[in-house]
């Protein structure tokens, strides 16, 4: 009989197409499925109530699938490098199949653990299944290099191979007798609160039904339909595709021919398209990807106007619209994640590093490679650089063109309920007759704007000139 492996899930919290999940299971051994809670991730700089609660929604739905198939999910709590190869002498196992991943700290991770293992004659392994393409930091210009810009890396992208995608199992060994499972915590337990007051359910059969959804109904008018704000539009499997509770190659290999679903395929792209960047370039995670502007970019640190973006009280109701949204689902539309973004960095010129914090703790998808790559983009510091005044976004044009009814907005600044259609996108520009009649008096029910836009731009482009 083979000996016991190790199978060390991370953002793969799913049993459908899985490399590493079957690579195991064809070793014809025990398989001992477990989840290592990181207190470093648990409470670093990126931790988050919501996030960890979608996280243990997930171990929970993951653990009850094992359970149908006759496993268990084994819990250990402290640091991977520390309690794995613990868990695998308790387990008799003779190495440790994981799914790769490409952040700073993963890899960091992972090489602690690889370390830790080998001083004990163990090995860890690691398979394909968080992207799409097998590896996207091995899609490489003709030269050797990596891709900066998006568009070449996209037709690369559809030139790469594909793995087959793979079934879940209909069983999974038992696992050996004796090896305690521990337990699944609350978020209260791990010293979290949530932030969001509803946020969507975490786990594979969530993500499963969500996607089924979305094939279904959501992808053949996905190209008209996914920039409209107030229409269910989008696909909403971020967060799942996050924690790996639905498989990014999978979704790929359902999609049907059509304009939908290859405009749908083409943000597939862009997931792995920043997981190459972040890979390729490790300190993006923390300074800006051109280096024109490391030392010379005036950004602000004024916390009164933070505060009022972060809080959905600019004045501009597509900005707050989308803040509170924030707040209230921990996710947001990603128009409306362009525009907050564009509003705080260009018309506040708030640095993009507090942006990007303050996303990473509400957003249930909180992704770094994705996040950091999207606040440098609309911040045009990144990759795949455009002149910034091609990245100032105009919040009340915006509105009006992606938020024709209001529909959006109303729904999430309830305050604004009552203005009329015409002076929605601009409510301070209503006469004090009409704000009366409305019941949304600026500066008394809604905030006057904190700034005025074509003066803030003005401003952001002599910024932007004075670094270079």
């Amino acid at each position: 009989m083979p000996d016991a492996v190790l199978l060390w899930f991370r953002r793969d919290l799913r049993l459908h197409e899985h490399p590493a999940l079957t690579a195991a299971l064809e070793r014809g051994g025990a398989v001992v499925p477990a989840f290592c809670l990181d207190p470093r991730l648990l409470s670093g700089r990126h931790r988050s109530g919501s996030r960890t609660q979608f996280l243990l929604e997930s171990l929970r739905a993951l653990d009850d699938a094992l359970r149908e198939r006759g496993s268990r999910l084994v819990v250990r709590h402290g640091k991977p490098e520390l309690e794995l190869p613990s868990l695998a002498r308790e387990a008799g196992a003779s190495e440790v199949l994981a799914t790769g991943d490409i952040g700073p700290y993963a890899r960091r991770r992972d090489q602690a653990v690889a370390r830790a293992l080998a001083e004990r004659g163990l090995a860890l392994r690691l398979h394909p299944g968080l992207f799409v393409a097998d590896d996207p930091a091995a899609i490489h210009t003709s030269q050797g290099t990596p891709y900066t810009v998006f568009t070449p890396f996209h037709r690369a992208w559809l030139r790469a191979p594909r793995r087959p995608v793979l079934p879940a199992p209909s069983s999974v060994p038992a696992l050996p007798g004796g090896l305690r499972p521990g337990r699944i915590p609350s978020l209260a337990a791990v010293g979290l609160e949530p932030t969001a007051s509803d946020p969507a359910p975490g786990g594979e059969p969530a993500g499963r039904r969500a996607m089924g959804r979305f094939l279904a109904d959501g992808v053949p008018g996905y190209h008209r339909r996914n920039d409209m704000l107030a229409a269910e539009g989008t696909s909403r499997l971020s967060p799942y595709l996050h924690f790996g509770c639905v498989s990014g190659r999978e979704l790929e290999e359902r999609l049907a021919p059509g304009e939908g679903p290859e405009a749908f395929r083409r943000q597939l792209c862009w997931r792995d398209f920043y997981a190459h960047v972040l890979r390729h370039f490790p300190r993006n995670a923390r300074s800006e990807h051109q280096a024109r502007y490391r030392a010379t970019m005036r950004w602000s640190h004024a916390r009164r106007e933070f505060d009022a973006w972060r809080e959905g009280r600019t004045g501009y109701p597509l900005v707050d619209a989308a803040m509170r949204q924030l707040q209230r689902e921990g996710w947001m539309h990603n128009r409306a994640r362009l525009v907050a973004g564009s509003f705080l960095t260009k018309d506040l010129g708030i640095d993009w590093r507090w942006g990007e914090r303050w996303f990473m703790r509400l957003l249930i998808d909180g992704d770094e490679a994705n996040n950091n790559g999207n606040w440098q983009w609309i911040a045009s510091v990144g990759v795949d650089t455009q002149p910034p005044y091609r990245r100032i976004y105009n919040p009340a044009l915006h509105q009006q063109r992606f938020d024709p009814d209001g529909r959006y907005v109303r729904r999430h600044v309830p305050e604004l309920r009552g203005v009329p259609d015409g002076y929605l996108a601009e409510p301070w520009t209503m006469p004090p007759h009409v704000q009366e009649q409305a019941g949304c008096v600026i500066g008394r029910d809604y905030p006057a704007p904190i700034v005025d836009h074509l003066e803030a731009r003005r401003e952001a482009l002599e910024r932007y000139a004075a670094a270079r």
